[in-house]
């Protein structure tokens, strides 16, 4: 149960505010809606798509059930602003490793869709870049936690891992803006050649 509420690092800088919005406690499950704001990270070429005060902040939320039985807890995330922007769902499976039962397996998948004519496959790409190297520092901070709940130092500090995910994420979201740019800039020209 510690897990549950502990996967982010109370370190952690992005995620702003964490409210638990229902619990449920049945005699084999314990479940769990959350709002948690988050820092946002959107394109320097999508900022003028939202206000300013929206544009770098996302309200997500998060229902997770314990499984007491089964010894799994289950995720499913989702954001609930910028929706006609794009939608990023996220589903993941924690549980015993059945090879090793002091391991943790976890088993994630996520979708990212957008709507936006024209753009949506662009906005697809740059949000599975930023997803993907949001993984690693999401991977880095719940090793941290496991542990540190475990009585170990983890090799590295949590800020030394975040400073280098922060600059491979960089890396990631400059090459899948630059993608973005030149898919909307192919999607622009197709758009005009078919009127024409």
């Amino acid at each position: 149960m510690t897990v549950t509420s502990e996967r982010i690092p109370r370190s952690s800088k992005h995620v702003l505010t964490e409210d638990i919005i229902h619990r449920e406690v049945t005699p084999d499950k314990v479940l769990t809606r959350r709002l948690l704001t988050k820092t946002g990270i959107v394109p320097r070429w999508a900022e003028r798509l939202f206000p300013t005060n929206v544009a770098h902040s996302a309200f997500v939320l998060e229902d997770s059930v314990v499984d007491l039985k089964h010894k799994t807890l289950t995720t499913l995330t989702w954001n609930i602003n910028h929706a006609r922007f794009m939608v990023v769902r996220e589903w993941c499976v924690y549980g015993i490793h059945p090879e090793n039962k002091n391991w943790t397996q976890i088993k994630r998948e996520a979708w990212i869709s957008s709507n936006l004519y024209g753009f949506s496959l662009a906005i697809q790409e740059c949000g599975l870049a930023s997803f993907k190297s949001s993984i690693t520092k999401t991977m880095k901070g719940f090793e941290y936690v496991l542990a540190r709940m475990q009585g170990d130092a983890p090799i590295k500090t949590l800020r030394e891992t975040a400073r280098e995910a922060t600059e491979k994420a960089k890396e990631t979201a400059l090459a899948a803006t630059e993608k973005a740019k030149d898919m909307a800039s192919k999607a622009g020209s197709q758009k005009k050649q078919h009127y024409v």
